[in-house]
């Protein structure tokens, strides 16, 4: 006989941990808005290879059950061509163009398991969501930009609050969770992702990734992003090994 085991009464009472408090568990359905429409489609730009910890990572994300959830790839274009042709194709196939959601991926980023699922519970509101990741050395700074608060508009990186949502000007998209419907609003300049690099005289040098660049045009037209710092996304270094 196992000495450790401790002797019960077993009284019966089969209703379950969440019948026992339907307030509660109406709450947290109604947080993480799984019965709602959360059809999503992950994109992921990629030069051909992901690496094996990589992929081990994507295997373990959470996506809500019974909801349409696909991945798409787009192999050796340059990044912003590739989210551009990609959505441009989802729009114009006329089952993907009525899906909710685009999840942009990165080859080199890992999510936490429940990161896709955090995100969702406040697209009610805001329009892109992303999780929180840095950029990559000892000298990393936070993938969040600018304070929407302030004026003039600013990309500069903000200290993360911890465990909120933080509203910001722009995102990385590593792993940031859209709204389709900002792709179908005629105003959004296309192509809609742009690696810029310019100068004009009298005007002075611009230079944007293509994720800035996109974050810039939608802010003018009013539209709300923010990070969710409790979605903490790692930056995968295949070279030194160093998730950052």
């Amino acid at each position: 006989m196992n000495s450790t085991v401790k002797p019960q009464i077993v009284v019966d009472n089969y209703q379950g941990r969440h019948n026992s408090d339907l307030k509660a568990a109406g709450e947290r359905l109604a947080r993480s808005q799984t019965y709602q429409d959360l059809s999503t489609i992950c994109i992921i730009p990629t030069r051909g290879m992901v690496h094996a910890k990589v992929i081990q990572n994507w295997w373990a994300l959470f996506t809500p059950m019974n909801q349409k959830f696909i991945r798409m790839f787009a192999i050796g274009m340059e990044v912003g061509a590739a989210y551009t042709n990609m959505i441009e194709g989802i729009l114009a196939d006329p089952n993907l163009s009525q899906w909710k959601y685009i999840l942009t991926l990165e080859e080199d980023n890992m999510p936490p398991p429940d990161g896709l699922l955090k995100l969702y519970e406040n697209m009610d509101k805001f329009d892109a969501i992303g999780g929180l990741y840095w950029t990559k050395g000892e000298l990393g700074q936070p993938m969040i930009y600018g304070n929407p608060h302030e004026i003039p508009l600013t990309f500069i990186p903000q200290i993360p609050q911890p465990e909120t949502i933080q509203e910001c000007n722009g995102l990385g998209m590593g792993f940031t969770l859209f709204k389709l419907d900002i792709f179908k609003d005629p105003k959004v300049p296309k192509p809609w992702f742009k690696t810029l690099q310019e100068y004009k005289p009298g005007v002075g040098a611009r230079g944007y990734t293509q994720d800035l660049y996109f974050f810039e045009n939608i802010h003018k037209l009013g539209y709300k992003v923010a990070c969710d710092t409790r979605v903490k996304v790692g930056h995968y270094d295949a070279d030194s090994d160093i998730v950052w």
